[in-house]
Protein backbone atom coordinates (compact mmCIF):
# COMPACT_ATOMS: atom_id res chain seq x y z
CA UNK A 1 0.00 0.00 0.00
CA UNK A 2 1.62 3.26 -1.01
CA UNK A 3 2.54 5.73 1.33
CA UNK A 4 -1.46 7.95 0.74
CA UNK A 5 -3.50 5.21 0.76
CA UNK A 6 -1.88 4.13 4.11
CA UNK A 7 -2.45 7.58 5.77
CA UNK A 8 -5.89 7.71 3.80
CA UNK A 9 -6.72 4.39 5.58
CA UNK A 10 -5.61 5.54 8.52
CA UNK A 11 -8.08 8.45 8.37
CA UNK A 12 -10.94 6.43 7.65
CA UNK A 13 -9.99 4.27 10.16
CA UNK A 14 -9.37 6.98 12.69
CA UNK A 15 -13.35 8.06 11.99
CA UNK A 16 -14.88 5.00 12.24
CA UNK A 17 -13.42 4.57 15.73
CA UNK A 18 -14.35 8.86 16.84
CA UNK A 19 -18.03 7.99 14.91
CA UNK A 20 -18.24 4.13 17.43
CA UNK A 21 -17.12 6.86 20.58
CA UNK A 22 -20.27 9.11 19.59
CA UNK A 23 -22.35 6.00 19.17
CA UNK A 24 -21.49 4.72 22.19
CA UNK A 25 -21.74 7.97 24.41
CA UNK A 26 -25.12 8.11 23.16
CA UNK A 27 -25.89 4.68 23.65
CA UNK A 28 -24.44 5.32 27.84
CA UNK A 29 -27.31 8.19 27.58
CA UNK A 30 -30.03 5.98 27.05
CA UNK A 31 -28.99 3.77 29.58
CA UNK A 32 -28.73 5.99 32.27
CA UNK A 33 -31.67 7.92 31.42
CA UNK A 34 -34.15 4.60 30.88
CA UNK A 35 -32.95 4.01 34.70
CA UNK A 36 -33.89 7.41 35.41
CA UNK A 37 -36.88 7.46 33.84
CA UNK A 38 -37.83 4.52 36.02
CA UNK A 39 -36.80 5.41 39.20
CA UNK A 40 -38.08 8.75 39.14
CA UNK A 41 -41.41 7.81 37.72
CA UNK A 42 -40.54 10.04 34.84
CA UNK A 43 -42.77 9.26 31.80
CA UNK A 44 -41.54 11.93 29.45
CA UNK A 45 -38.33 10.83 30.04
CA UNK A 46 -39.18 7.57 29.26
CA UNK A 47 -40.81 8.71 26.32
CA UNK A 48 -37.43 10.13 25.01
CA UNK A 49 -35.31 7.11 25.40
CA UNK A 50 -37.89 5.60 23.12
CA UNK A 51 -37.36 8.74 20.34
CA UNK A 52 -34.02 8.44 20.47
CA UNK A 53 -33.64 4.73 19.61
CA UNK A 54 -34.42 5.31 15.82
CA UNK A 55 -31.04 7.60 15.94
CA UNK A 56 -29.09 4.64 17.75
CA UNK A 57 -30.40 2.80 14.33
CA UNK A 58 -29.19 5.40 11.98
CA UNK A 59 -26.02 5.37 13.26
CA UNK A 60 -25.67 1.64 13.26
CA UNK A 61 -26.35 1.60 9.64
CA UNK A 62 -23.93 4.51 8.69
CA UNK A 63 -21.22 3.02 10.50
CA UNK A 64 -21.49 -0.26 8.85
CA UNK A 65 -21.75 1.19 5.66
CA UNK A 66 -18.28 3.06 6.64
CA UNK A 67 -16.83 -0.24 7.40
CA UNK A 68 -17.84 -1.98 4.34
CA UNK A 69 -16.22 1.27 2.40
CA UNK A 70 -13.00 0.77 4.32
CA UNK A 71 -12.44 -2.72 3.43
CA UNK A 72 -13.50 -2.46 0.06
CA UNK A 73 -11.08 0.49 -0.79
CA UNK A 74 -7.99 -0.81 1.18
CA UNK A 75 -8.66 -4.57 1.51
CA UNK A 76 -6.70 -4.77 5.25
CA UNK A 77 -5.21 -7.65 6.58
CA UNK A 78 -3.95 -8.36 10.06
CA UNK A 79 -4.29 -6.03 12.51
CA UNK A 80 -5.92 -3.64 10.59
CA UNK A 81 -8.61 -6.05 9.43
CA UNK A 82 -8.53 -7.61 13.31
CA UNK A 83 -9.67 -3.91 14.37
CA UNK A 84 -12.14 -3.73 11.83
CA UNK A 85 -13.82 -6.49 12.67
CA UNK A 86 -14.18 -6.12 16.32
CA UNK A 87 -15.40 -2.60 15.60
CA UNK A 88 -17.82 -4.19 13.75
CA UNK A 89 -19.47 -6.87 16.48
CA UNK A 90 -18.98 -3.68 19.03
CA UNK A 91 -21.63 -1.22 16.71
CA UNK A 92 -24.15 -4.18 16.62
CA UNK A 93 -23.55 -5.01 20.92
CA UNK A 94 -24.43 -0.72 20.79
CA UNK A 95 -27.48 -1.05 18.69
CA UNK A 96 -28.75 -4.04 20.61
CA UNK A 97 -28.03 -2.33 24.41
CA UNK A 98 -30.02 0.32 22.63
CA UNK A 99 -32.62 -2.10 22.04
CA UNK A 100 -32.30 -2.82 25.53
CA UNK A 101 -32.63 0.84 26.75
CA UNK A 102 -36.07 1.62 24.96
CA UNK A 103 -37.35 -1.89 26.14
CA UNK A 104 -36.99 -0.73 30.05
CA UNK A 105 -38.33 2.74 28.98
CA UNK A 106 -41.06 1.36 27.50
CA UNK A 107 -41.79 -1.10 30.25
CA UNK A 108 -41.68 1.99 32.62
CA UNK A 109 -44.07 3.71 30.61
CA UNK A 110 -46.65 0.75 30.98
CA UNK A 111 -46.56 0.38 34.75
CA UNK A 112 -46.43 4.64 34.88
CA UNK A 113 -49.43 4.23 32.53
CA UNK A 114 -51.72 1.64 35.54
CA UNK A 115 -50.83 4.48 37.42
CA UNK A 116 -49.14 2.76 39.92
CA UNK A 117 -45.82 3.88 41.16
CA UNK A 118 -42.85 1.64 41.57
CA UNK A 119 -42.58 0.64 44.82
CA UNK A 120 -41.93 -2.63 45.30
CA UNK A 121 -38.76 -3.63 47.90
CA UNK A 122 -36.72 -4.05 44.76
CA UNK A 123 -37.02 -0.35 43.45
CA UNK A 124 -33.75 0.32 44.80
CA UNK A 125 -31.60 -3.01 44.05
CA UNK A 126 -33.31 -2.71 40.22
CA UNK A 127 -31.71 1.13 39.79
CA UNK A 128 -27.96 0.46 41.66
CA UNK A 129 -28.35 -2.82 39.17
CA UNK A 130 -29.02 -0.25 36.00
CA UNK A 131 -26.35 2.06 37.10
CA UNK A 132 -23.95 -0.72 37.42
CA UNK A 133 -24.25 -1.71 33.65
CA UNK A 134 -24.06 1.90 32.59
CA UNK A 135 -20.65 2.10 34.44
CA UNK A 136 -19.84 -1.33 32.84
CA UNK A 137 -20.82 0.44 29.65
CA UNK A 138 -18.57 3.58 30.24
CA UNK A 139 -15.60 1.16 31.28
CA UNK A 140 -15.99 -0.50 28.22
CA UNK A 141 -15.70 2.40 25.72
CA UNK A 142 -12.79 3.83 27.68
CA UNK A 143 -11.29 0.67 27.40
CA UNK A 144 -12.05 0.09 23.78
CA UNK A 145 -10.49 3.77 23.28
CA UNK A 146 -7.31 2.93 25.63
CA UNK A 147 -7.00 -0.31 24.04
CA UNK A 148 -6.63 -1.64 27.80
CA UNK A 149 -7.40 -5.66 27.86
CA UNK A 150 -6.94 -5.27 32.10
CA UNK A 151 -9.64 -2.96 31.98
CA UNK A 152 -11.90 -4.98 29.43
CA UNK A 153 -10.74 -8.17 31.09
CA UNK A 154 -12.60 -6.14 34.71
CA UNK A 155 -15.70 -5.54 32.70
CA UNK A 156 -16.03 -9.49 31.82
CA UNK A 157 -16.09 -10.08 35.62
CA UNK A 158 -18.25 -7.95 36.59
CA UNK A 159 -21.03 -9.30 34.56
CA UNK A 160 -20.82 -11.98 36.82
CA UNK A 161 -22.52 -9.91 39.68
CA UNK A 162 -25.28 -8.16 36.97
CA UNK A 163 -25.98 -12.03 36.83
CA UNK A 164 -26.45 -12.43 40.38
CA UNK A 165 -28.42 -8.87 40.51
CA UNK A 166 -30.52 -10.39 38.45
CA UNK A 167 -31.17 -13.86 39.87
CA UNK A 168 -31.68 -12.57 43.16
CA UNK A 169 -34.28 -9.77 41.91
CA UNK A 170 -35.95 -12.07 39.94
CA UNK A 171 -36.51 -14.30 43.06
CA UNK A 172 -37.32 -11.53 45.78
CA UNK A 173 -40.60 -10.17 42.35
CA UNK A 174 -41.72 -13.84 42.25
CA UNK A 175 -42.19 -14.00 46.07
CA UNK A 176 -43.31 -10.76 45.84
CA UNK A 177 -46.10 -11.25 43.37
CA UNK A 178 -46.94 -14.60 45.21
CA UNK A 179 -47.66 -12.26 48.59
CA UNK A 180 -49.68 -9.98 47.08
CA UNK A 181 -51.23 -10.87 43.29
CA UNK A 182 -52.33 -7.46 43.04
CA UNK A 183 -48.47 -6.71 42.33
CA UNK A 184 -48.38 -9.05 39.39
CA UNK A 185 -48.57 -6.92 36.28
CA UNK A 186 -46.11 -4.58 37.74
CA UNK A 187 -43.73 -6.66 39.44
CA UNK A 188 -43.78 -8.76 35.83
CA UNK A 189 -42.72 -5.41 34.01
CA UNK A 190 -39.56 -5.00 36.73
CA UNK A 191 -38.64 -8.56 35.71
CA UNK A 192 -38.52 -7.84 32.52
CA UNK A 193 -36.31 -4.47 32.67
CA UNK A 194 -33.87 -6.41 34.84
CA UNK A 195 -33.38 -9.15 32.60
CA UNK A 196 -33.17 -6.24 29.13
CA UNK A 197 -30.05 -4.88 32.38
CA UNK A 198 -28.54 -8.24 32.20
CA UNK A 199 -28.74 -8.52 28.63
CA UNK A 200 -26.72 -4.95 28.43
CA UNK A 201 -24.40 -6.41 30.97
CA UNK A 202 -23.63 -9.28 27.87
CA UNK A 203 -23.57 -6.90 25.46
CA UNK A 204 -20.77 -5.06 27.75
CA UNK A 205 -19.28 -8.30 28.11
CA UNK A 206 -18.67 -8.85 24.18
CA UNK A 207 -17.55 -5.78 23.64
CA UNK A 208 -14.47 -6.05 26.68
CA UNK A 209 -14.10 -9.21 24.43
CA UNK A 210 -13.39 -7.81 21.10
CA UNK A 211 -10.91 -4.90 22.89
CA UNK A 212 -8.96 -7.54 24.25
CA UNK A 213 -9.10 -9.57 19.97
CA UNK A 214 -7.98 -5.78 19.36
CA UNK A 215 -5.21 -5.80 21.57
CA UNK A 216 -3.65 -9.28 22.20
CA UNK A 217 -4.63 -10.83 18.74
CA UNK A 218 -6.87 -14.04 20.57
CA UNK A 219 -10.43 -15.12 20.37
CA UNK A 220 -11.10 -15.10 23.67
CA UNK A 221 -14.72 -15.92 24.05
CA UNK A 222 -14.96 -19.17 24.76
CA UNK A 223 -12.02 -18.93 27.80
CA UNK A 224 -12.97 -19.20 31.27
CA UNK A 225 -12.76 -16.09 33.42
CA UNK A 226 -9.57 -16.82 35.02
CA UNK A 227 -7.78 -17.63 31.89
CA UNK A 228 -9.15 -14.85 30.27
CA UNK A 229 -7.78 -12.45 33.06
CA UNK A 230 -4.50 -14.50 32.74
CA UNK A 231 -4.45 -13.94 28.93
CA UNK A 232 -4.73 -9.76 29.95
CA UNK A 233 -1.87 -9.94 32.24
CA UNK A 234 0.58 -11.45 29.96
CA UNK A 235 3.31 -8.98 27.82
Amino acid sequence: MSEHLLKQFDNELDDVRARLTRMGGLVEEQVRDAIRALANLDGELAETVIARDAGVDEMEISLDDALTHVVARHQPAAVDLRVLMAVSKTVTDLERIGDESKKIAKAARKIFDRGIAVATPQTVAVRHMGEKAAAMLHAVLDAFVRGDAAAAARVVREDKEIDQHFRTITRELVTYMMEDPRTISSALDIIFIVKSIERIGDHCKNIARDVIYIVKGRDVRHLSLEALEEETRAP
